[in-house]
């Protein structure tokens, strides 16, 4: 039972990644890919704004999980 939980917490974090506007968000920060250089994403920063940009690139299968979980939830309560 915990995997299911811990399944939709990282659902949720995914999801929260996803929705953020690199426009409007995060270049006034400078979290942008284009801003990272070669060097800088070996860093902690790097490693962040690559994984923001990962979980942007795959929202079809976000949305699927989404999906599959809104339907588990609906049938087990």
């Amino acid at each position: 039972m915990w995997f299911w939980t811990f399944f939709q917490g990282i659902l949720l974090f995914t999801n929260a990644f996803a929705i953020l506007n690199e426009d409007r968000f995060l270049a006034r920060r400078g979290w942008t890919l284009a801003e990272m250089s070669r060097e800088r994403r070996s860093t902690l920063k790097g490693q962040v704004v690559g994984l923001i940009h990962a979980c942007q690139f795959l929202r079809l299968p976000l949305i699927l999980f989404n999906i599959i979980t809104i339907i588990v939830k609906l049938f087990s309560g």
